[in-house]
C-alpha cells in the first residue's frame, strides 16, 4: 500500500504542475504564440514527473542491486531537463529578416519557467509554484501591455 501512496503523491505533483502551467499556456494560446496550452502543460507535467521519479529510481536500484554504489546527483536531472526544454524552446524561435527582430523568444523562456514550475511541484514547493505561475502570467500579459505603451508599438515576441 505504501508503494501506491508514493505513486499517488507523484501523480498529485504532476497534476499540480500540469494545472499551473495550463494557465501560462492559456495566456500564450490567447496571444497566438507558437507554444500554447498543451505544450506548456506537457513541459510542466513532464518536468514534475522526471524530478519526482529520481528518488524512487535510486530506491529501486538499491533494492534490486544493493552491491551497486549509487551516488544520487539531483542537479544532473535538472540540468538534463533544462537542456531538453531549451531544445524544444529553440523550435519556437524565429528570426524575422524583414524586421530584423527575433520572434518566439518569450515563448521559449516561458517554457523554461514551466519547467521550473514542474520542478517546484515535484519538490512539493506548492506555494512557490503558484507564486511563480502568477508571476509568469503577469510578465507575459501586464508587462507586455506596459512595454507596448512605453514604446508605442503593437508588436511583441
Amino acid at each position: 500500500m505504501e508503494e501506491y501512496q508514493g505513486q499517488l503523491s507523484i501523480f498529485i505533483d504532476v497534476l499540480v504542475a500540469t494545472v499551473l502551467t495550463a494557465f501560462i499556456g492559456l495566456e500564450r494560446e490567447t496571444a497566438h504564440k507558437p507554444a500554447g496550452m498543451r505544450t506548456n502543460m506537457i513541459v510542466g507535467g513532464a518536468t514534475a514527473l522526471i524530478v519526482s521519479l529520481t528518488v524512487p529510481l535510486v530506491d529501486f536500484i538499491d533494492k534490486y542491486n544493493p552491491a551497486e554504489i549509487i551516488t544520487a546527483d539531483p542537479i544532473r536531472v535538472l540540468e538534463a531537463i533544462v537542456v531538453g526544454v531549451s531544445f524544444i524552446g529553440a523550435g519556437t524561435i524565429l528570426k524575422a529578416r524583414a524586421e530584423e527582430r527575433v520572434i518566439g523568444l518569450t515563448t521559449a523562456a516561458t517554457m523554461l519557467y514551466c519547467c521550473g514550475i514542474g520542478a517546484c511541484a515535484a519538490l512539493k514547493q506548492y506555494v512557490l509554484a503558484i507564486g511563480v505561475t502568477v508571476l509568469v502570467i503577469v510578465i507575459n500579459y501586464a508587462v507586455k501591455l506596459l512595454a507596448r505603451k512605453v514604446t508605442n508599438t503593437e508588436k511583441d515576441n
